[in-house]
C-alpha cells in the first residue's frame, strides 16, 4: 500500500477532540469498537524481563497473568477491556514464542467474552530489537521481528503495534548535548524514514491476516528526552527541549497512519494527541493510572482525548511484590467509566477541558499537548504537505511559538536555563535550510562523525 500523506486536518477544529470519540472508528477483536463512542482499559501482561528463561515458562506466566485481568474484568462488570502483551524478552521474539503466548492470551479473552459478554482485544506489540550499526534493514533481528509480528497476527492477535528505534543513536545524541539540530535530524527526518520502511511491512501482514495496524509510538526517543527532563527540580534535560522533541514527534509517529496504521496507537506515544488532532484514528494513552512505569507532569491531561486509557505496567508486578493485574485493571476500568459517564450524560467536553487545565501549565510539555495546541501543531505539520524535514521542523517551531505565548500570558515560568535553552534552539531551527538535501547532508557531514553507530545507508541516504 503506498502512503498516504495528511496535507490537510481530518478534524475541522480543536473542539471536535473528545475522548471516546473518533471521525475513523476501529472494530476489531470481538464487538470491541474503538473510538467509537467509549474508552476501553488496556492492560498490559508482559511478564518482567528475564523473569522467565524458556518459552514454556514464559508461556505459563502470560497465562495466568491474563487470567487474572480477565477475572477481575469479570469480577468488578468491565463491559470492555484490551490486553496488550509486549513481546519485550530476547526469547519472546521468536516464531514460537510469539504464537504461543499471544494465543494462550487470546484464549482466556475468549472465554471472557463467550461466558460474561465483555467486548473483548488484544493488542500484540513486538519490541524493536534493531540496533543500527548491525543493520536496521534485513538484519537478524530485522527479520526476527518480521516472524514474531506474523505468529502474532495468525495466533489471536487483534492489532499489531511497535516502537520503532529508527534514528535513537543520534537523538540520544542531540538530547544528551541539548544539541537541537541532531534532535530534528535523529527523530524528524531518519525516524520518519524508518518507520516508513517498518510500517508499510507490518500494516502488510495485519492485513493479510485481517486484523487492525494499529500504531507507533516515539518512546525511543521522545520519552527519553521526557524521562531526562523529570519532574520541576531535575535539570539533566531542559523541559523546552522535550516539548520540542514531543512536537517532532508527533510529525514522525504520523507516518505510521500515512502507511495504513488505523489505531488505536500505542500508550506511550504522549504525542498521539497530535497524530488525533490530524489523522482523527484512535489513540491509546496512559498517564494518572500509570505511575508505576512513569513520571510525569501531565497524569491527568494525557486522559483528555483517549479513546483507550493505559496502565503501561510491562510486567506482573505481583512477580516483584507489587501490586497484581487486576488491581492495575481495576484502577483502569474506574477511569474508563468515569469517561463514559461523562459522554452518556452530556459533560465530555467539561471532563476534557477540566482533564486538560489540571495539567496544561505545570510544564512546557503539557502546553503543546494540551488539546488545542496539539491541533495548532497539527495544521504546522499539515501545511507543509509531503516534505518528512520542513513539517517536523515547522511542528517544533509551532511548539516554541506556544510555550512563549504561555510566558506571555504569565500562564507558565521559565528558569534561565529553560529560558536560553527555548531561545537558542528557536534560533538555531530559524536559521535551519528550507532545502532538505541541504540539511541531510550537513547532518550526515557532521554525526556521521560524532556518533559512530550512525550509518546513513541504513536509511538509504
Amino acid at each position: 500500500m503506498s502512503r498516504k500523506y495528511f496535507t490537510k486536518m481530518e478534524n475541522e477544529s480543536a473542539d471536535e477532540m473528545v475522548f471516546g470519540q473518533t471521525k475513523h472508528p476501529v472494530k476489531m477483536g470481538l464487538d470491541q469498537v474503538m473510538g467509537g463512542g467509549e474508552v476501553v482499559p488496556n492492560i498490559k501482561v508482559a511478564p518482567a524481563e528475564g523473569s522467565e528463561t524458556s518459552i514454556d515458562g514464559l508461556v505459563a506466566t502470560c497465562k495466568n497473568i491474563a487470567f487474572a485481568a480477565c477475572d477481575r474484568a469479570a469480577a468488578i462488570g468491565l463491559p470492555a477491556i484490551q490486553i496488550e502483551q509486549e513481546h519485550v524478552q530476547q526469547q519472546s521474539i521468536s516464531k514460537e514464542a510469539s504464537a504461543k503466548t499471544t494465543a494462550v492470551q487470546w484464549e482466556q479473552l475468549e472465554q471472557l467474552h463467550d461466558k460474561y459478554g465483555t467486548k473483548v482485544s488484544l493488542m500484540s506489540t513486538v519490541a524493536d530489537m534493531r540496533e543500527e550499526e548491525n543493520g536496521l534493514r534485513g538484519s537478524d533481528l530485522d527479520v526476527a521481528m518480521d516472524e514474531s509480528f506474523e505468529a502474532c497476527a495468525e495466533n489471536g492477535a487483534s492489532m499489531l503495534c511497535v516502537e520503532t528505534i529508527g534514528g535513537k543513536v543520534v537523538s540520544d545524541y542531540g538530547i544528551s548535548r541539548g544539541d537541537a539540530r541532531a534532535i530534528l535530524y535523529g527523530i524528524g527526518v531518519l525516524g520518519s524514514i524508518d518507520m516508513e520502511y517498518m510500517w508499510t511491512k507490518i500494516v502488510d501482514i495485519a492485513k493479510r491476516n485481517n486484523i487492525t495496524p494499529g500504531g507507533d509510538t516515539d518512546c525511543a526517543q521522545a520519552n527519553t528526552a521526557m524521562f531526562l527532563a523529570g519532574g520541576l527540580t531535575s535539570k539533566n534535560v531542559s523541559h523546552t527541549i522535550a516539548a520540542v522533541a514531543r512536537a517532532i514527534a508527533g510529525a514522525r509517529s504520523l507516518v505510521a497512519v500515512e502507511c495504513g496504521a488505523t489505531g488505536p496507537t500505542k500508550d506511550c506515544g504522549y504525542e498521539n494527541p497530535i497524530v488525533k488532532s490530524i489523522a482523527s484514528v484512535p489513540i491509546c494513552a496512559e498517564g494518572k493510572n500509570a505511575t508505576c512505569a512513569h513520571s510525569d507532569l501531565m497524569g491527568n491531561l494525557t486522559a483528555a482525548v483517549c479513546d483507550v486509557w493505559s496502565n503501561e505496567s510491562v510486567y506482573n508486578r505481583e512477580e516483584m511484590g507489587g501490586p497484581t493485574p487486576g488491581v492495575w485493571l481495576q484502577s483502569l476500568g474506574y477511569e474508563c467509566a468515569l469517561m463514559n459517564t461523562a459522554t452518556q450524560i452530556g459533560t465530555a467536553k467539561e471532563l476534557r477541558d477540566t482533564y486538560v487545565l489540571a495539567d496544561k501549565y505545570r510544564d512546557p510539555q503539557g502546553v503543546i499537548l494540551a488539546y488545542d495546541n496539539a491541533y495548532k501543531i497539527g495544521e504546522a505539520i499539515t501545511a507543509e504537505g509531503e516534505n518528512i524535514y520542513l513539517r517536523a521542523r515547522a511542528a517544533a517551531i509551532k511548539a516554541m511559538n506556544l510555550i512563549n505565548e504561555a510566558v506571555d500570558q504569565k500562564r507558565i515560568l521559565l528558569t534561565r536555563f529553560e529560558r536560553d535553552t527555548l531561545d537558542s534552539t528557536m534560533k538555531t531551527y530559524e536559521q535551519l535550510p528550507d532545502d532538505t538535501d541541504k540539511f541531510v547532508k550537513t547532518c550526515i557531514k557532521r554525526y556521521g562523525r560524532k556518533v559512530k553507530e550512525h550509518d546513513p545507508s541504513q536509511y538509504e541516504l
